[in-house]
């Protein structure tokens, strides 16, 4: 039998909906899968839409060897960080349109941390009336919008061409620096410890997912991802909330 492990290296994981269950705890044999992966010489990466601040516990249970953070506009790789922040004009250009549409809820992920125009008790940020006062001082790598009458899709932007954005969970409108994915964070991560594309094994399950998926050695969405993830994985598997992840890794023989 050809163990999975004489061709894979490194083992990438999203957070949430993919490692983490719905209640965002981390099961127990996902737990031991993966500590059991680490344990065996097999690398572990984290790439998740969320910071740093927001992920402390679960490397605290799980001591990922790098991650990147806001869908790749920061990484943490053992000897560097690396930053892509979006043009502070760029920002303000953004939020003049943001700003004309009565209801929407913005937030900005700072170098100091995150600012919202309205409380969003579950992320805790400092309000700001006009939050293009902190565009002109602080680094922002990513800014969010909801709107509690419209889905993501709705609402409208003309972006400049310096940043991109994508939508989670159909509900949540992200926009970063056009450098600022995953898929770039990735490459980092892999590059720190000359681990190949080919070399890894990427699990997700929403849209800024994809290109990982699609360009890692094998790409494996969980079976509660979204159709456009599932369409292009090279597998998928059971979802996030029956341990999807370590059952897979468990019953491929990676170690």
């Amino acid at each position: 039998m050809e163990y999975m492990s004489d061709k894979y290296k490194a083992i990438i994981v999203d957070f949430d909906r993919t490692l983490l269950r719905t209640d965002k705890t981390i099961s127990e044999l996902t737990l031991d899968v993966l500590n059991d992966q680490k344990n065996s010489g097999m690398k572990l990466f984290a790439a998740t839409a969320r910071p740093e601040r927001a992920i402390t516990s679960y490397c605290k249970q799980i001591h990922f060897d790098a991650v990147t953070t806001l869908n790749g506009a920061r990484t943490i790789t053992s000897d560097a960080v690396y930053e892509t922040s979006i043009d502070t004009k760029s920002v303000v250009k953004v939020l003049d349109q943001l700003y004309d549409v009565k209801g929407n809820v913005i937030s900005m992920e700072t170098g100091s941390g995150i600012y919202s125009n309205v409380d969003i008790p579950l992320w805790e940020p400092e309000v700001v009336e006009d939050l293009r006062t902190i565009a002109e001082r602080e680094k922002v790598y990513k800014i969010l919008v909801s709107h509690p009458d419209k889905n993501a899709d709705d609402i409208k932007i003309d972006l400049p061409d310096d940043v991109y954005s994508t939508i989670a969970e159909h509900k949540l409108l992200q926009i970063m620096a056009a450098d600022a994915t995953k898929w770039n964070g990735v490459k980092r991560m892999l590059d720190a410890f000359g681990i190949s594309s080919g070399q890894a094994i990427y699990f997700g399950d929403d849209n800024d997912d994809i290109e990982c998926i699609r360009y890692c050695g094998l790409g494996a969405a969980v079976s509660n991802a979204i159709e456009s993830v599932k369409e292009i994985a090279d597998v998928v598997i059971e979802s996030n909330d029956d341990d999807g992840v370590a059952k897979f890794l468990k019953n491929k023989h990676l170690t």
